[in-house]
């Protein structure tokens, strides 16, 4: 991560609200923000109706967000308008309330017999109004900016390749002499054109979906099931597409005869398969893996966790990998999120989180991995979480806060304190092992030479050393030694 700080995904501040009648809402998503560099895993965990699925949802544009942005490649493809709507509200709150005190003003100056209007009061309503109509016009702006880039990303992203392909071929036909070769050059520029024109940015994202029955058209074969994508983009050679088909089910690890049959002939873990194939047919830069093991046999995890594992690095794939197995996202991921009622609550890289949660419900979820040893889960203690016992809100509201380098809680300021008062003990108490370990490994040295000192001459000093212990005894000892050196 750190030799390819490119940033493919930017969340900020996603909303997802869902209507539960009237003037009710589900807060499925709130307020959730978060990077994905190019090429890495970003684990996203937390227990059933956390939110997890529906981020990932939203990020792929199944659901319109309510509010925030997600950016893909540094183009903005989601937009929500709730935030610019609530931000005119409270100006035109405001600016209601300004004039509604003005008026309170001058009614009282004339109930005391002044009736002209004080100047100041004119200077209020003036600086009030222009605030408001400054606010409008801003966030007018941004709604209309936010409603074109959410319907129209795709629009904009094809623009931009039909101009690539022109900066690239049009100079080649310009100097191209060969009439032949012109024309073949111009037959592929157009067909480049034509492609470029139907590309979606949506396409450089794909999902793997959580049930590989559901997922997957039981009136297709597996051949139009995988297919459907390059279709769609545009691509009519039907040899070509035969052959990226039967690539793709190599790449997973099934055989071209299975492109003419149907899902149903299919077991669970084969039907995941296709569903991966059917994702990177389309050489997408993301994937958005939403529990695609959940369903399966444990032995049949493990094969498409290592399946996933070897297409990132032979397709240089990044993943967003959304599950509830921590021992799994603890294996697959290079940085780790987890949800709680649609907030993220603590983010860090895998190793940190694991070594060092702060947060009181990661301790939980980690409290429930059990582990294949059963002297060990006799005495294992399960923490429970309950965030009305463990945070007290009502004063002062918690926001996401860096306690350490990378290393997220969404808190409180003194809950902040607290975690960064248990980081700067962890480190001292680090420091001291350190010291201790450094002052062991500086005195071994020291050891080592005298023992060497003492065991070099082995073969002069041991009968020196047996004669000194025996003379102590008599001194006939002695002259038995000195007999066997002369014969």
């Amino acid at each position: 991560m750190e030799n390819n700080p490119e940033v493919l995904l930017k969340v900020d501040r996603l909303c997802q609200y869902f209507k539960m009648g009237a003037g009710q809402e589900l807060h499925a998503v709130d307020d959730v923000s978060f990077e994905i560099h190019k090429g890495e895993v970003f684990g996203l965990v937390g227990e059933s109706g956390c939110g997890k699925t529906t981020t990932g949802r939203s990020i792929i544009k199944l659901y319109d967000i309510t509010s925030g942005n997600v950016y893909f490649k540094n183009q903005r493809i989601c937009a929500g308008i709730r935030s610019y709507k609530d931000a005119v509200k409270a100006a035109r709150a405001e600016y209601r309330a300004e004039v509604a005190e003005v008026k309170k003003l001058i009614k009282a100056d004339k109930a005391e017999g002044k009736t002209e209007v004080r100047a100041e009061y004119s200077e209020r309503l003036k600086v009030a109004e222009e605030k408001y109509h400054s606010v409008m016009k801003e966030q007018t702006a941004n709604i209309r900016a936010a409603k074109f880039d959410n319907n129209k990303c795709n629009q904009t992203y094809a623009a931009e390749q039909m101009r690539l392909v022109r900066e690239e071929y049009e100079p080649k036909l310009a100097a191209e002499t060969d009439e032949a070769k012109k024309a073949a050059l111009e037959k592929e520029f157009k067909e480049q054109l034509r492609l470029a024109k139907k590309s979606r940015i949506m396409n450089k994202m794909q999902m793997i979906f959580q049930d590989p029955i559901a997922s997957l058209d039981p009136r297709m074969t597996v051949r139009d099931i995988i297919a459907e994508g390059l279709i769609i983009r545009g691509i009519k050679d039907k040899k070509y597409i035969d052959e990226q088909v039967y690539k793709m089910l190599d790449l997973v690890g099934l055989v071209p005869e299975h492109a003419g049959r149907y899902p149903h002939e299919f077991s669970g873990g084969q039907r995941q398969r296709i569903g991966i194939a059917r994702a990177i047919i389309l050489n997408p830069e993301l994937i958005i893996a939403d529990e695609p093991i959940s369903a399966l046999d444990v032995s049949i995890q493990a094969q498409v966790i290592n399946l996933l594992n070897e297409l990132r690095e032979r397709l240089g794939l990044t993943i967003l990998f959304i599950a509830h197995d921590l021992s799994v996202v603890k294996y697959f991921s290079d940085k780790i999120a987890v949800m709680y009622y649609g907030k993220m609550v603590e983010f860090a890289t895998s190793d940190e989180l694991f070594d060092h949660p702060l947060h009181p419900y990661t301790k939980s979820l980690l409290s429930a991995i059990p582990l294949p040893d059963p002297e060990f889960e006799k005495g294992r203690k399960r923490i429970v979480y309950n965030p009305i016992a463990e945070h007290d809100y009502s004063v002062d509201k918690p926001v996401m806060r860096e306690v350490a380098p990378e290393h997220f809680i969404y808190c409180n300021e003194a809950e902040f304190e607290k975690y960064k008062n248990e980081i700067a003990e962890r480190e001292a108490e680090k420091k001291k092992a350190a010291e201790k370990a450094a002052a062991k490994t500086s005195a071994k040295p020291a050891e080592v030479k005298v023992e060497k000192n003492t065991t070099e001459p082995a073969k002069s000093e041991k009968p020196v050393k047996k004669t000194v212990k025996k003379s102590s005894a008599g001194g006939s000892a002695t002259k038995k030694t000195t007999a066997k050196k002369k014969e």
